[in-house]
């Protein structure tokens, strides 16, 4: 396993991580979920992410009861939560959602209680607050780092000026700042990662988490004959998700992507994620898988990596078509 520094931060993560998002409660269960997780920590991931909203808090109640179980050196691996989207679905009332600060110390809290763990290594703004003041969201986290409930905080799916925002937030006030960004990265989606956050990168630093690095498993190649029963983008309620994946050009692409895969004598989702980690912006990408077998092909993106010479990224870029045109300075 290799490990990354996160952002400027002394934190070194693997960089494969294995996440909870649609999966645990939802597809898998504690048995599968208490195997995925042993298979991932056997083979050197040390981070596991989470949020509030996945499965209405069931998904951390899962994890923490995994964790419990497993009785592992909480020293040796790192948890996160997310908090804004609340956990109580429609049933959400005023300030149980939102990056304020009731609700994110609250957030806080109720995570480490799901999670059975006395802190949070990685504790992220799940997406921009427009009602909330930036300040009172940095200072909601220093508050928590402090009390020594959170050790380090984040944002997802926030705008690059958004992230400077509240550095320039923390710096005014001599507080600490955001160390990390999840946002989704894969050959669909790169303008963020390869553009947007490019300034951050080089300024204040930033390490990234990225989630869906196969595209909600698009980039597998299970979905180019339609969608397979028991698979994510037949589950019902992400029919959202399945609009936004199931095109005709998408799987097209899909499709020439797994003759390169073909000819590097690899498969077409490990060579997705080896696309994702040889990024070096990338400190971790997280994986979902919800069998043994799928995680394991996902863990022989490391031995990918080397094989993706310029001219077989090259070649990838061809193929996708996907690759954001940088401004001209």
């Amino acid at each position: 396993m290799e490990y990354r520094r996160l952002g400027k931060s002394g934190l070194q993560l693997s960089v494969l991580s294995f996440g909870s998002w649609v999966s645990f409660s939802k597809q898998i269960d504690d048995t599968i979920a208490d195997e995925l997780m042993g298979i991932a920590y056997d083979n050197g991931i040390n981070f596991f992410d989470n949020a509030e909203v996945y499965s209405l808090g069931e998904s951390e109640k899962m994890m923490g009861r995994v964790l419990k179980n497993k009785n592992w050196d909480r020293t040796s691996y790192t948890v996160s939560s997310k908090a804004f989207f609340g956990w109580r679905g429609k049933e959400n009332k005023p300030n149980q959602t939102g990056n304020n600060r009731k609700h994110l110390i609250e957030a806080c809290n109720e995570a480490l209680h799901r999670l059975q763990v006395d802190y949070l290594d990685l504790y992220f703004c799940h997406r921009p607050d427009k009602n909330t003041p930036i300040e009172e969201t940095v200072w909601a986290m220093n508050t928590l780092i402090q009390q020594g409930k959170i050790l380090y905080w984040g944002t997802s799916e926030w705008s690059g000026v958004e992230i400077m925002e509240a550095h320039r937030v923390a710096q005014q006030y001599k507080l600490i700042g955001p160390t990390m960004e999840q946002p989704q990265y894969n050959l669909f989606e790169r303008s963020k990662m390869e553009n947007e956050y490019l300034m951050v990168f080089k300024t204040v630093g930033l390490g990234t988490t990225i989630w869906s690095p196969l595209a909600s498993g698009l980039l597998t190649g299970k979905y180019n004959n339609g969608i397979p029963e028991g698979s994510r983008l037949g589950l019902e309620g992400f029919d959202w998700l399945k609009e936004r994946w199931m095109i005709d050009e998408k799987i097209n692409k899909v499709k020439e992507l797994a003759s390169v895969a073909n000819e590097l004598g690899v498969s077409l989702p490990s060579l997705s994620i080896a696309w994702c980690i040889k990024n070096p912006n990338v400190t971790t990408a997280i994986l979902g898988a919800t069998k043994k077998e799928q995680l394991i092909d996902n863990l022989k993106a490391l031995e990918v990596v080397p094989k993706l010479t310029e001219e077989v990224m090259n070649k990838i870029d061809t193929v996708m078509k996907t690759k954001p045109v940088l401004p001209e300075y």
